[in-house]
């Protein structure tokens, strides 16, 4: 009887052992399917990387710097038409101002502008601030690689593709920059942080690498003492508003988006990998004014009876910039051959840009290099 009894006992044993081993086979097999669907979905998620890396095309970001709305906004529009994967939009106006349907014509405008603009005043540092905030907001798309900075009086003088070729045919930067030895805009006050050796002056209107972008960016340093030590001269309309000067004759004038880009890339050191010029044509009239202080200031603006067939030819006919306190020609080319230095042009009236857009001159879509 006490071997019958051990038999059952002994086939349970063997019962819940299998059941184990059969368990653990099951956890086993469980745990690797695990392991080979995450790889396999490691793997699928690198190849969509991947192919997204090369099908989606490196895009241009346009900055627009805009008191409200923008006049020229229809230009851009039959500019911009049919390109819609190689470029971006991004609109610096006045706090609060919203680019809806009852302040842009452009659907490529809507709903554009940043979400924390500040008020900028001419010649202040507030405008740096502004060309910053537009750049931090371009930065967080990485399909982003060139970034444009454009006025809301700025007309485009090629059609997109040929546009976008120029500006990414090459690895660098185009920064109108040049030595200010002239004009005394230099504060000691900023020594030894900024050595006069690295003040430069140029234009504001600069096309930026990612790179370059992100060292305006992430900048620390040259930024605060612009804010400090880089002021306009105050104009006698401004003084009822701000403190009355000492010595109007002494005080110190330093427009701070005519400096701060092309300082802070010299002061970084990344003057080699610029194009020491501006993509953006400006005629500045240096016998308009009467007041000797603020001939020049401002470049020339035009009118309807301006916008002819002549002006754009002779813009587009420039072919080298004379810098003269370099003693430096700086002779335009693209893809290593000759090519018209500007891409770009102001400052416009909307009148003047739209006699301009009617007649094919500008906002030209694809097909001839217009």
């Amino acid at each position: 009887m006490s071997v019958m009894k051990r038999k059952p006992v002994q086939q349970k044993s063997q019962i819940r052992w299998k059941r184990k081993v059969l368990a653990a086979l099951l956890v086993s097999l469980c745990l690797a399917s695990l392991v080979l669907v995450e790889t396999q979905y490691s793997r699928i998620v690198s190849l969509a990387s991947l192919r997204h890396r090369f099908t989606v095309k490196p895009r241009i970001a346009f900055l627009f710097i805009a008191r409200n709305r923008l006049p020229l906004d229809m230009v851009w529009d039959a500019f911009f038409k049919g390109e819609e994967n190689r470029f971006s939009i991004y609109v610096h106006s006045r706090p609060g101002f919203l680019l809806n349907k009852g302040t842009t014509r452009s659907a490529y405008f809507l709903n554009r502008q940043v979400n924390d603009s500040i008020q900028v005043d001419w010649g202040g540092a507030t405008m740096i601030e502004a060309e910053r905030i537009l750049l931090r907001h371009a930065l967080m798309d990485p399909s982003n690689e060139r970034f444009v900075f454009v006025s809301d009086s700025c007309i485009p003088i090629y059609n997109f593709s040929y546009t976008y070729d120029y500006i990414m045919s090459t690895p660098t930067s185009f920064v109108d920059s040049f030595a200010d030895t002239k004009e005394g805009r230099y504060n000691p006050k900023m020594d030894p942080v900024i050595p006069v050796y690295n003040w430069r002056k140029g234009s504001q209107w600069v096309v930026l690498t990612r790179k370059h972008a992100e060292v305006v960016v992430n900048d620390t340093t040259v930024f605060p003492m612009f804010q400090q030590h880089c002021k306009r001269k105050s104009l006698p309309e401004f003084w009822r508003d701000h403190p009355f000067p000492a010595d109007p004759a002494k005080e110190h004038n330093c427009i701070p988006d005519e400096h701060y880009v092309q300082t802070l890339l010299a002061q970084e050191g990344f003057e080699g990998e610029i194009t020491r010029r501006s993509l953006t044509y400006s005629a500045w009239d240096l016998s308009a004014s009467k007041d000797h202080e603020r001939r020049g200031w401002h470049p020339v603006t035009y009118k309807f009876s301006d916008a002819t067939p002549e002006l754009i030819k002779s813009i587009k006919g420039i072919d080298n910039i004379h810098y003269d306190t370099e003693n430096r020609i700086e002779w335009c080319s693209s893809k290593g051959k000759p090519a018209p230095c500007f891409l770009f042009a102001r400052k416009f009236t909307r009148p003047a840009a739209l006699h301009l857009l009617n007649l094919s001159l500008v906002g030209a879509r694809r097909g001839a290099k217009k």
